[in-house]
């Protein structure tokens, strides 16, 4: 068994992703994976525990999770816009939602096929 790891760590910036692969030592951390790929200097704008959310693929996770070989260690940017104010303010303006429970086309409600 091999005493290190291979992990990804993933800034995902609007128009392109920041990827650095690194190898640690077995029992690293999230923390210690972010430190170590120098995105921290890179964008100082990365508030970790502040703003920015850290995830393994995908899935939340605290600074001090043990990293597996093969993680890909994910910082996420802050949201712009809180999702439930925006489906609010779509719904008060009487716009319709993309994603809905209304007939399919061509199909007939339960009024019109009685």
């Amino acid at each position: 068994m091999s005493d290190t790891i291979h992990v990804d760590v993933i800034y995902a910036l609007p128009d392109r992703p920041e990827v650095v692969t690194l190898t640690l030592p077995v029992g690293a951390t999230v923390q210690r994976a972010i430190d170590a790929s120098g995105l921290l200097q890179k964008f100082p704008d990365i508030a970790l525990g502040k703003g920015n959310k850290v995830g393994i693929f995908a899935k939340l996770v605290k600074l001090d999770t043990v990293l597996r070989d093969r993680d890909r260690v994910e910082i996420y940017r802050p949201l712009i816009a809180d999702p439930k104010d925006v489906r609010r303010k779509r719904a008060e303006e009487g716009k319709a939602m993309k994603k809905g429970g209304g007939p399919a086309e061509g199909s007939e409600t339960a009024a019109e096929a009685g």
